[in-house]
């Protein structure tokens, strides 16, 4: 039995970061998908923790089905640990079709550029509490990627630790805050009307645990396993050593640079892919639309779906980098030829759609007067947002049942 379970359906990108964290460190640890939660792998060999990664939660509810669903309240209220991030979070609460472990809502937005924030913010602690690490101080700098936001109803649940101001990276969408000159955005306010101030964010709940049933869960919209972060790293060291009875204290996570991977498989589709996927995101950098925030995560200009293009690299270079098992080469002599049409359907269209963006971003000025037919393309390619769709969404379940077999 492992003591770990990472519930991998549509984690996409957040599941990687899960899984490199817990192989760092060589914490024990397997993947388990929603079909074999609801067929009962919880209880018949319970993980000491169940680790549900970030990516969107409603997809995380379908892949699961009200039996998945049920056999992770049970496995909780018997006396399990369930520990999610973001989306994995946002599971967990209740309404909305939520696991309701947690009797806390999810808040909406009253402006949806509120859900357009990442980099690293500044958190207060609530010292004494043996899940924090005493090394932390009262105060830490956390990075959150696009996070939502708890709803506070009642005081059954403990908070962990509580939003403060943006850290020297912090994002609005694809606005860099410490690039503004001070004052900027009170001017856009009172000039435009327009709020952008993460502000809104301040004194909110950001770590939060509490009981359900003989068991518990501790929901985090901060990323403690994002890679070389330090102060996060240190925090997610100290909770696995309390979950596990293990040590408490490890080095931070090393860095990840997506470009340098090395290849272990040498898949002639997969290589085909990272190839497609980089003369992709080369054609991006070169007209403005992406950019390298870091060398495992892309920024991208609003309306550019970069998450999509990220999770689609990340997940071939780390399938390429990883020893092919029986079950991963028997499942890809299956899919790689439908994987590879459309790799090529998604590459041509997408190349086309990014330069269709350069010009529209020269020549137009609003999306009632751009190029026809733009958002339409998107969505044949990637779907409607919030969700994976398109030919897309046929790739990365492709790549998330490959790297679950590998």
């Amino acid at each position: 039995m492992s003591s770990i379970y990472i519930y991998w359906d549509e984690s996409h990108f957040w599941g990687l970061m899960a899984v490199r964290a817990l192989s760092a460190w060589g914490i024990d640890h397997r993947l388990v998908r929603g079909s074999e939660i609801a067929q009962g792998i919880l209880a018949d060999k319970p993980p000491k923790v169940l680790l549900v990664p970030g990516g969107r939660a409603k997809g995380k509810t379908e892949r699961l089905g009200p039996k998945g669903m049920d056999a992770i309240r049970t496995y909780v209220a018997s006396g399990g640990t369930y520990l999610g991030f973001c989306g994995g979070a946002g599971l967990a609460l209740s309404g909305g079709g939520g696991l309701g472990l947690c009797p806390w809502k999810r808040r909406g937005f009253t402006n949806r550029l509120q859900h357009f924030l990442s980099g690293h913010i500044h958190v207060t602690l609530n010292m004494g509490q043996d899940l924090i690490p005493p090394s932390l101080g009262e105060a830490a700098l956390l990075p959150v990627w696009w996070p939502g936001q708890f709803g506070p109803e009642d005081d059954e649940v403990t908070v962990l630790a509580c939003f403060g101001r943006p850290g020297p990276d912090f994002w609005v969408a694809d606005l860099a805050l410490d690039s503004l000159p001070k004052g900027t955005m009170t001017d856009w306010e009172a000039m435009y009307g327009i709020g952008l101030n993460p502000d809104f964010l301040e004194g909110n709940p950001c770590v939060v645990t509490g009981s359900h049933g003989q068991g518990r869960y501790i929901l985090s919209y901060a990323h403690l396993e994002t890679p070389a972060s330090s102060q996060a790293n240190g925090w997610l060291a100290h909770l696995l050593g309390r979950l596990l009875d293990t040590e408490t204290t490890r080095p931070p996570l090393p860095a990840w640079n997506l470009t340098e991977r090395p290849v272990v498989w040498h898949d002639p589709v997969l290589t085909d892919a990272r190839e497609m996927l980089t003369s992709a995101i080369n054609t991006g950098l070169a007209h403005l639309l992406l950019f390298w925030r870091t060398p495992w995560l892309l920024g991208w200009r609003r309306g550019i779906p970069g998450a999509g293009i990220n999770a689609l690299f990340a997940l071939v270079c780390e399938s390429l980098a990883s020893q092919p098992t029986p079950a991963a080469s028997a499942f890809w002599a299956e899919r790689s030829e439908a994987f590879a049409k459309n790799m090529e359907l998604l590459y041509n269209g997408l190349t086309g759609f990014l330069l269709a963006e350069r010009l529209a971003m020269t020549v137009f000025h609003s999306e009632t007067d751009s190029v026809p037919g733009l958002k339409e393309r998107r969505e044949i390619l990637f779907g409607p947002p919030p969700g994976a769709g398109g030919v897309y969404g046929e790739l990365l379940d492709d790549l998330e049942t490959l790297f679950y077999l590998l």
